[in-house]
Order: structure tokens, then sequence, then C-alpha cells
């Protein structure tokens, strides 16, 4: 197997891994009869983009490199969103139980 085979292979697996998400995100979105983007939606999407960018980088293909790298802040700030909206409700007064 050649180096570009290779390139191509972790090409491949990056689109599936991409693709993947919307695939998940339909299924979510069918058992709860509405439209729903799950968080393991925005991980898949950080994956694949990390994948597809390296794939890019390799390539040298500034338009894809662009696409990606904007894809890859924007998932990682919609993660990062999504945890610190947890770490709020964790540490929200109200929810605290007092004890007597």
């Amino acid at each position: 197997m050649t180096h570009e085979q290779i390139w191509l292979i972790v090409g491949f697996i990056g689109q599936t891994v991409f693709a993947s998400r919307f695939l998940i995100q339909w299924v979510v979105s069918e058992r709860a009869s509405k439209s729903i983007i799950p968080n393991i939606f925005w991980w898949i999407s950080l994956a694949g983009s990390m994948i597809l960018l390296s794939y890019a980088i390799h390539k040298v293909d500034p338009v894809f490199i662009v696409g990606q790298s904007c894809g890859f802040l924007i998932y990682s700030r919609n993660i990062y969103l999504i945890k610190k909206e947890g770490k709020n409700k964790k540490n929200d007064p109200s929810k605290i139980m007092k004890v007597n």
C-alpha cells in the first residue's frame, strides 16, 4: 500500500465519520418526533472535521483547509458551550438540596 493510498483511506474515513453525524441526528429526531441535535452530533462533527482537515493539509488544498478549519472552530465552540451549560446547571443554587 502506497503513502497516497493510505491518505486516500484517511480521507474516506473522515468523510464517513463526518457524514454519519447526519444519520445519528436523523435517528434521534425520528425517535423524538421533533428536530433534535444531540451532543454526540458535535463530537462526531469535531472528529470528522479533524480527520478531513488532516487530509486537506496533506493535499495542500487551501479551500478545503479553510472550510474544515472554520467548521472545527464552530464544533469546538459548541462543545465548549454545552460543557459550560452543564457546569452552570450543576452549580445552580436552585438545584442544590439543603440538608437540615
